[in-house]
């Protein structure tokens, strides 16, 4: 590796009664990456973010984070977190609630006094700063939660579902924010359904499924030498749907109304593509080739069926 490791595990397992929520999870993560945790529901992904941050103990396996043992003391002082459900005190108001934070992160006084106007300006927040939390709304909540999770200049800061509830400027707000912590070498570790945003934000993602990685790669090479093809037909049948599977990547294709989506290995078979769909006696309206999106190759990797 060309930078010290902020993330480091090795075989590591979480097994609840006869409930393998955690099977072997192996990961690699640079300081001052944004990595991606992708995967469906029940994957085991919040429960791997909980054993790295001490939260559960692991059944099996080792971890490490900025170079030493899950559980230091030094250096949870060092790391940020914002969990995907969090209950915070709706009696506080913005700056009583970052100020109690700030207070058991350790910090003095005088530092929670510049840290605090600075945090509520970085997220949108400044104008409501003496409401009670009890009257923001979700989104609003969202951010003030960033916010404290970022209290401390974390080298290392677990988001989960960040942008949950937010709107699409809210979204930008929080793209933007990720990528000013990694330009200060800050490492971001990101769970997020929305994969528009982690295609966005991400420098790498690992695809989890059961508990395993059972992908990971670069974004800007994840797709490397795939194609992405939107056919739009007048009159689909399933003759037509199946014979276009034999061009597909597994999994990649969708058809959905007079729409029918796939991912090839090559554009070099989009004309056989078009004379099967000719051949079955149907109207071939469009045939666009695009770059796969992350959704693309999450339903491959992963499968599309969602009761999985």
């Amino acid at each position: 590796m060309d930078h010290p490791l902020a993330i480091q595990t090795r075989g590591l397992r979480k097994v609840y009664g006869d409930k393998v929520a955690v099977e072997d999870l192996t990961l690699d993560v640079p300081q001052g990456e944004v990595f991606g945790f992708l995967g469906p529901n029940g994957a085991g992904k919040t429960t791997a973010i909980k054993m790295l941050l001490g939260l559960v103990a692991p059944t099996a396996g080792q971890a490490r984070l900025l170079g030493a043992p899950i559980g230091d003391p030094q250096t949870r002082a060092a790391i940020g977190f914002l969990p995907e459900h969090f209950r915070f005190h709706e009696w506080l108001t913005a700056v009583e609630f970052l100020d109690l934070h700030a207070a058991l992160y350790g910090l003095d006084p005088a530092e929670r006094r510049k840290r605090i106007p600075e945090l509520l300006d970085l997220v949108g927040l400044s104008e409501a700063a003496h409401r009670r939390l009890r009257g923001f709304s979700k989104g609003m909540l969202q951010r003030i939660g960033l916010a404290q999770a970022l209290l401390n200049r974390p080298r290392l800061v677990f988001l989960d579902e960040p942008t949950s509830g937010l709107d699409p400027l809210g979204r930008r707000l929080v793209r933007d924010i990720i990528r000013a912590l990694r330009d200060q070498g800050t490492t971001v570790f990101l769970n997020s359904h929305l994969l528009s945003e982690v295609e966005i934000t991400c420098d790498r993602v690992a695809f989890i499924k059961a508990g395993r990685v059972v992908h990971l790669a670069a974004l800007d090479t994840l797709v490397e030498g795939l194609t992405a093809v939107d056919v739009r037909v007048g009159g689909i049948t399933p003759d037509l749907v199946a014979g276009l599977a034999r061009f597909a990547k597994p999994g990649s294709l969708r058809a959905d109304g007079d729409r029918i989506h796939l991912v090839v290995d090559d554009e070099e078979v989009l004309p056989a593509i078009s004379q099967w769909v000719l051949s079955q006696g149907a109207r071939l309206y469009a045939l666009a080739p695009q770059r796969p999106s992350l959704e693309d190759l999450f339903l491959q990797v992963i499968g599309s069926d969602v009761r999985e």
